[in-house]
């Protein structure tokens, strides 16, 4: 089979998975460990194997792993301060699935898109929905999106939005 056409598939079926998440947390705030704890085994299995890689092994397993750890960390700092979780653990997961397929060096384009679109996002959430300030919105379909831009152009915001704003 034509890499091209192997990559276009697997690539689809990445897409077709990250928009599953993001339509599941949307609807119920959860994203299962059913699918987040195979997609991050699939991403490191397939970059470490396959000839048609993301990204190299290492970068996958690094990526993973610092993806969970940040938003672990960043959680447990919030939840000292606040008493309250601040971002759920299957956002994390979710960040880790992204990490291990597409490494640690697409992590922060990932997260910058995700952010900014989950702020405009969220402040549209509390609008529509009138809801208070310590009213939770899900935040995975905004990392399923970014890690989709992420996916498909990689390092757009390095080589296209950067460079205008220096």
């Amino acid at each position: 089979m034509d890499p091209t056409v192997s990559i276009w598939i697997i690539q689809s079926l990445l897409i077709l998975a990250l928009l599953y998440l993001a339509h599941i947390d949307w609807r119920t705030f959860r994203l299962p460990n059913a699918i987040t704890f195979p997609l991050i085994i699939l991403g490191i299995v397939f970059n470490a194997f396959s000839d048609l890689r993301f990204t190299t092994p290492n970068s996958a397993c690094v990526g993973a792993f610092l993806a969970y750890g940040l938003l672990w960390a960043l959680n447990t700092g919030y939840r000292l301060l606040k008493n309250r979780d601040g971002i759920g653990m299957g956002d994390a997961k979710l960040l880790a699935a992204l990490g291990a397929w597409l490494g640690l060096n697409a992590l922060p384009s990932i997260l910058l898109m995700a952010s900014i679109a989950g702020i405009l996002g969220g402040i549209i959430w509390l609008k529509l929905r009138r809801h208070h300030l310590r009213e939770a919105f899900p935040f995975g379909p905004f990392l399923a999106i970014a890690g989709i831009i992420e996916l498909l152009w990689p390092q757009l915001i390095q080589t296209l939005v950067l460079p205008k704003l220096i």
